[in-house]
């Protein structure tokens, strides 16, 4: 899992930085794993950190669209 502890309550201002963050960091990695992490909560049974790194996910899936465009 990733070295990113998600608080509890995020805004989206604090997703899209997390994502942007990942992005610059990681690269063309970063989707997959913010995805890996996501997984990885749910696996463990945390929910709610699962839920943070989807919307991480979703928002480099975003991201990554404007990018492109």
């Amino acid at each position: 899992m990733s070295t990113f502890l998600l608080e509890a309550q995020m805004s989206t201002a604090d997703v899209a930085a997390i994502a942007r963050h990942l992005y610059e960091t990681r690269g063309a990695k970063a989707i997959a794993e913010a995805a890996r992490n996501s997984d990885a909560f749910r696996k463990a049974g945390d929910a709610e950190q699962a839920k943070h790194w989807q919307r991480v996910e979703n928002a480099l899936r975003d991201l990554r669209g404007a990018r492109q465009s």
